[in-house]
């Protein structure tokens, strides 16, 4: 499947903004399942310097400094992408759950992709007891990784109520478990912690996911969002596959991925600094569409 995927993001300021230095990952990222055919970042105004670098993680990171008045930013990123990625099946085999903790605790490999990254506690992801005990239910004894890590991604999404005003980026961890509400990135984030509490090693990825209109309703523009998901190293032969906690559904075609590290605080997609008083507001609209050999499934 090939998707034009178009993501903008707009903020306005109360008071003109004399300086600003961002880092940004709304650029997708090559992979074994995932190829980036097109892609391209326009900042308004623009940016005094500007470069392109992978991070530690293989992430792509675009640095900017702005320093020109403005009262607002407009961040722009588009992309053509082909994804051919199955969802695991549950049928085939995968090793134990106990037996991927002893490979991880054992690998020498120190990449940006090694299973010894993922395998500890985070800035935004602490190893909570509750938490653990939580995933543990998922985990009987011998139990296939693939089959244990899935029942947890289902009882994530049976057991959380997705609320956008439950949350917010600064809420611990902790009041979203308690809560049993939050978006995407606190499922995420509760499912990360649960698999590490675990001794197996998982990652947060954030990406978009493709949307549907209901039957007889037409697509919105602009309508799509960023999204997040999580990445679980199954073993060497196995590598890391993709669970959606939030949808309760295993990583496949739909998701494409942005960018990869051990929580949101790694790879927010625009992290910066400004000079400037006053408040500022942010709007934000994401398109995913199905690319069909046109020039521009994305309107201009």
């Amino acid at each position: 499947m090939i998707y034009d995927v178009r993501h903008v993001t707009t903020y306005s300021y109360a008071a003109p903004v004399a300086f600003a230095r961002c880092a940004l990952r709304l650029l997708p990222r090559d992979e074994r399942h995932q190829k980036v055919l097109e892609s391209s970042l326009h900042v308004t105004p623009a940016p005094g310097t500007s470069a392109e670098r992978k991070d530690f993680f293989g992430n792509r990171v675009v640095d900017f400094t702005l320093e020109t008045a403005h009262r607002e930013l407009r961040v722009e990123a588009r992309s053509r992408v082909e994804v051919s990625r199955d969802a695991p099946s549950l049928l085939r085999a995968s090793p134990t759950w106990e037996a991927v903790n002893l490979a991880a605790f054992g690998s020498h490999a120190l990449g940006g992709d090694s299973p010894a990254h993922y395998l500890y506690a985070s800035r935004l992801v602490p190893l909570l007891e509750p938490i653990t005990l939580y995933a543990r239910e998922s985990f009987e004894a011998s139990c296939p990784v693939i089959e244990a890590a899935t029942d947890l991604m289902h009882r994530i999404r049976a057991d959380f109520l997705y609320d956008p005003k439950a949350t917010a980026i600064s809420t611990p961890l902790s009041q979203a478990f308690e809560n049993r509400g939050g978006v995407c990135q606190d499922f995420a984030h509760i499912m990360i912690a649960g698999l590490r509490g675990l001794g197996l090693p998982a990652a947060y990825v954030s990406g978009y996911i493709r949307t549907i209109p209901a039957a007889g309703k037409p697509r919105l523009e602009g309508a799509d969002a960023s999204h997040a998901w999580v990445s679980l190293w199954c073993g060497p032969e196995e590598g890391w596959v993709g669970f959606d906690p939030t949808n309760g559904m295993e990583v496949a075609n739909e998701h494409v991925v942005l960018a990869i590290g051990r929580d949101y605080d790694d790879i927010s997609p625009i992290h910066g600094v400004l000079l400037g008083p006053g408040e500022q507001e942010i709007e934000v609209a994401v398109d995913v569409i199905p690319w069909t050999g046109g020039r521009h499934a994305v309107p201009a």
